[in-house]
């Protein structure tokens, strides 16, 4: 579609130039004016994360589990359970106040909090071009309301003048044949 097409839609719909339009206006006006199907971002289809990436989400939802924490209190009380039952036969490897646990409890959330928040950061950006795609899927339906409402209108006003001309024909043949009904005595064929 042209370039004067677009123009126009875009003073039509949004009352303004085409210039003057934000990018994802332009967008919306170039998909109304060739009539493509709102289409999602690319990356928000394909899976392009890195192992990294993947790792950290994984790590996300595992962490973020009701069995991870079923199993981590299971974990926890079978280690300080072993350490205070087997105290007396010397097999204990971490007695009592459980310092190493204190230590690998430290480890563990000094890892797994930054990892989480690499997850949640990829998925707010993964939600801020969903949002995007939202808006503009929004405000292309409601363009395409209005531009269906003005094509209607359109229509209607057709539609009227159509029957305000054959009004008026009609009413031509009836004042052809009985002259004008308005003055009375200036009746034809009577």
């Amino acid at each position: 579609m042209s370039l004067d097409s677009r123009q126009q839609l875009a003073q039509d719909l949004l009352g303004c130039a085409y210039e003057a339009l934000t990018p994802v206006q332009r967008s919306v006006i170039d998909l109304i004016a060739t009539e493509a199907p709102t289409d999602l971002d690319d990356k928000l289809k394909h899976d392009d994360r890195t192992p990294g990436q993947r790792l950290a989400d994984r790590v996300a939802e595992i962490g973020g589990s009701w069995g991870f924490i079923i199993g981590f209190g299971l974990a926890l009380t079978l280690w300080m359970g072993w350490n205070l039952l087997t105290k007396g036969f010397h097999l204990d490897f971490d007695p009592y106040p459980f310092i190493f646990l204190n230590l690998m409890l430290s480890m563990l959330a000094a890892i797994q909090a930054p990892v989480i928040m690499m997850s949640q950061n990829r998925a707010a950006q993964r939600d801020r071009k969903a949002a995007e795609h939202d808006y503009i899927v929004n405000l292309r339906a409601e363009l395409e309301i209005m531009h269906l409402h003005d094509k209607i209108d359109a229509v209607r006003k057709r539609e009227l003048l159509g029957i305000i001309k054959r009004q008026n024909e009609s009413l031509r043949a009836i004042r052809q044949v009985y002259g004008d009904p308005t003055r009375p005595g200036r009746r034809k064929g009577s």
